[in-house]
């Protein structure tokens, strides 16, 4: 019997280039009639395929029970030779191979049947099959996942935001639940939830024992009622204990501001219509700088902290910035799935120097901005080296039995380097603070299973030439710097360096400071806008695989 691979373009699928998901995953299937939710964080890219899914052949009843024997008498056919080798090197197709797969599935076939019948406590076939599945995709690599029906509607409903929640992006780090980064104007920021915290408890119950999923739940409520996190800080080794109030979560992604001639942009995560938002507040910055008889003389753009998202929205965002020339390239394991997107002759900003901001928590689809603006020498990239997500996420729907979250591709950026486990580094790195937080930060090559480095090219790209300016940025903030405000952006050490350069860079008096928010049309229909003060910039945040809106 042999099984033929299903592809891809068969499957309505979705494409992510972030974590994805601390991000919150957006998705669609073109087969249904989903109304457009926002992307949520834990963004993974999306880009999607015209296609209907195709449904798999109906299942087999499930054997029952066997007859209780000794462990250890069970039945199963000896291993072929070359027993641990990888597939291709047993050769695909041979009858050796299928020999193999039919031993190993007997083997897995056993080994329920013997759980089932022997384990201290009854356990059901869904149970196990499902655990089965959990370990078979989830120890593929980090971003790897076997979603249930159940956990496939919750992705569902944290793209709506129809429910209550936090508004925290969370990662698994060495079964640990740590807090990659709050949301801008939620509880959990408003509490002062810090990025690098670790949850212990939730309502004065233990999560060691707990996935993702099942905190993300637990931290999940009908608006309005309260929830209790005991949070750890690994600096100091204190821990503390935080009430804070559900709410439904509607996240502004993208927030501009005029810091006297220079225009500022944060893109908190490529959700849906992320470019065109930022379309929308070029032109309001535009706007304001008119009425101030202000001439921009430089452009900010803000992806610290950026779990990524969907990749066709951060395509349509470089091909804003970048006039000619590859955006972005994927290669997956099949060829005819490779592909490269390139710019298509538009610059909104008529050339005007850039500085992008980018930190340890700026991954996947804030990645694939810095490396094309990197290596097509559009702008600088400032701050600190990025996460280093370079691989992208597939939604694979499997009819009504949940999903798949597969990796199925690396990506490279224009110079055909790839990212995945080494970032890319700054230009000009500028520390957050004094402290040195390198033990506490921890990037995608820190994490288990995580997927190899391949396909690069030996040429590295060419080392952009940095104006005299640069050379006077200092790496880190003097002492008696002050706190991080976010109200106040004279407190955030890396912007201010970024405003310093681009005025030096044009030979412009830099002006005592004054904010003028954009006005921008929020990212959910009826969502207020905000002033857009800077985010916070966390020293140690990671691309969040799940988020608790």
């Amino acid at each position: 019997m042999t099984c033929s691979r299903p592809s891809l373009s068969r499957l309505a699928r979705v494409r992510l280039a972030g974590f994805g998901l601390c991000g919150v995953l957006g998705f669609a299937l073109a087969s249904q009639a989903w109304a457009q939710p926002p992307a949520n964080q834990g963004r993974f890219l999306l880009a999607l395929d015209e296609a209907t899914p195709t449904p798999p052949a109906p299942a087999q009843a499930l054997p029952a029970a066997p007859t209780k024997k000794p462990v250890g008498q069970a039945t199963v056919p000896p291993a072929a030779s070359g027993e641990g080798e990888d597939d291709d090197q047993q050769g695909k197709g041979s009858d050796a191979n299928n020999a193999e797969t039919v031993r190993l599935l007997t083997l897995f076939g056993t080994v329920m049947d013997i759980v089932r019948a022997e384990y201290v406590q009854p356990m059901t076939y869904k149970k196990l099959i499902n655990n089965a599945l959990n370990g078979m995709v989830g120890d593929l690599d980090p971003h790897s996942a076997y979603m249930s029906p159940e956990q496939f509607k919750e992705m569902q409903d944290e793209m709506g935001g129809q429910f209550g929640g936090l508004g925290l992006q969370i990662q698994s780090d060495a079964k640990h639940l740590r807090i990659v980064s709050p949301i801008d104007g939620t509880p959990a920021a408003k509490a002062g939830l810090k990025p690098g915290e670790v949850i212990l408890d939730v309502d004065g119950k233990s999560v060691a024992d707990m996935n993702v999923d099942q905190a993300v739940k637990k931290m999940r409520g009908k608006p309005g009622t309260k929830v209790t996190l005991t949070l750890l800080d690994p600096k100091t080794g204190k821990t503390r204990t935080v009430t804070l109030t559900r709410q439904i979560i509607h996240v502004q992604v993208v927030r501009a501001a005029l810091y006297g001639p220079v225009a500022y942009i944060r893109i908190s995560e490529f959700g849906d219509h992320v470019a065109k938002e930022v379309r929308k507040a070029w032109e309001k910055l535009q706007e304001d700088a008119q009425k101030k008889h202000v001439h921009i003389i430089g452009l900010v753009l803000d992806v610290r902290s950026d779990p990524g998202g969907k990749l066709d929205q951060v395509i349509a965002v470089c091909r804003d910035f970048i006039k000619q020339g590859e955006i972005v390239s994927i290669r997956g394991r099949h060829p005819e799935n490779n592909q490269h997107w390139e710019a298509k002759g538009r610059d909104i900003t008529h050339g005007l120097p850039i500085v992008v901001l980018t930190n340890a928590g700026s991954a996947s689809a804030s990645e694939i901005l810095a490396g094309a603006i990197k290596d097509h020498h559009r702008g600088l990239i400032m701050g600190q080296r990025t996460f280093g997500k370079g691989s992208v996420q597939t939604i694979i729907p499997i009819a009504d039995q949940g999903a798949l979250r597969l990796t199925t591709a690396r990506y490279y950026t224009p110079s055909g380097q790839s990212i995945q486990g080494h970032g890319i580094t700054p230009d000009i790195p500028v520390a957050e603070s004094a402290d040195d937080d390198s033990f506490y930060t921890y990037h995608e090559s820190d994490l288990a299973h995580v997927l190899s480095n391949v396909g690069s090219k030996k040429a590295a790209a060419e080392v952009a030439t940095l104006p005299p300016a640069a050379r006077t940025i200092p790496k880190e903030p003097p002492k008696g710097w002050p706190a991080y405000d976010p109200t106040n952006p004279k407190t955030d050490f890396q912007l201010q360096q970024a405003l310093h350069l681009l005025h030096a860079e044009t030979n412009t008096p830099e002006p005592r400071v004054e904010v003028t928010s954009a006005t921008l049309t929020p990212h959910k229909e009826g969502v207020p806008a905000s002033k857009a003060a800077p985010a916070k910039v966390p020293a140690k945040p990671a691309p969040a695989q799940h988020a608790v809106p």
